[in-house]
């Protein structure tokens, strides 16, 4: 079994660097043909939504199992998260341009958009894995929804404030100043709100369909130990 999951592990990891190169050439040749730079920024968004993954994946396959190190690292690891799904709100500089095709610009950041959100979810996936120790399924269902709900309130931060999880240390009493606004304040904030919960809602969809994708061609007994 432990066989199985670290070569599982492995062409997981394998696809995810396959298609990260893919995303940079993408990139690349995009800068080749139009001589400009507007999309590149999204290899430093990328190389953000790879931070949880590395995070979950050194948990993981160094086996920590102390509790203080899992809540610091889960800390942090929930401060990187919202860098996942960012790259699909860079939907918003898609538009015609004279040098390329839009077709071309849609296939770079949806690319882009769904390696990062691969990342995300795959290091989420770890993160269950490593709480089911000490949690029961329920308990980790609500927490996974919590923590995709929280996500998509940091990618609003991120998008429309402004702000990235470096500010965390370099501004933490600006950043804490524009959360408790936001909090204390609700009603004067609807595009806040209407991002965290309608965004939230579409991750929370999107990622329990890839869980369950993803237990399609398991044998009945091993679903039903899961469960139990």
């Amino acid at each position: 079994m432990g066989k199985l999951k670290s070569s599982k592990r492995f062409e997981i990891t394998l696809l995810l660097i396959l298609m990260t190169l893919f995303c940079f050439s993408l990139s690349l040749f995009r800068y080749y043909i139009s001589e400009t730079k507007v999309f590149l920024f999204l290899n430093w968004n990328l190389f953000l939504a790879w931070i949880p993954f590395f995070i979950s994946s050194f948990l993981v396959i160094f086996k920590i199992r102390s509790k203080l190190s899992l809540v610091v690292a889960i800390t942090v690891w929930i401060l990187f998260f919202p860098n996942s799904p960012y790259i699909l709100t860079d939907l918003f500089h898609l538009r015609n341009r004279n040098s390329i095709p839009i077709w071309y610009d849609l296939v770079v950041i949806l690319s882009y958009a769904w390696t990062g959100l691969f990342c995300g979810f795959v290091s989420l996936l770890d993160i269950e894995k490593l709480l089911s120790d000490y949690c029961r399924r329920s308990v980790i269902n609500i927490m996974t929804i919590s923590f995709l709900f929280i996500t998509s309130f940091g990618v609003y931060l991120g998008r429309f404030l402004r702000w990235n999880s470096w500010d965390i240390l370099s501004n933490p009493f600006g950043l804490f100043n524009d959360i408790l606004l936001r909090i204390v304040y609700p009603t004067n904030h609807i595009q806040t709100w209407g991002v965290t919960v309608f965004m939230g809602v579409m991750l929370n969809f999107m990622y329990f369909m890839m869980k369950s994708v993803r237990n399609l061609n398991r044998p009945t007994f091993a679903i039903k130990n899961q469960q139990t």
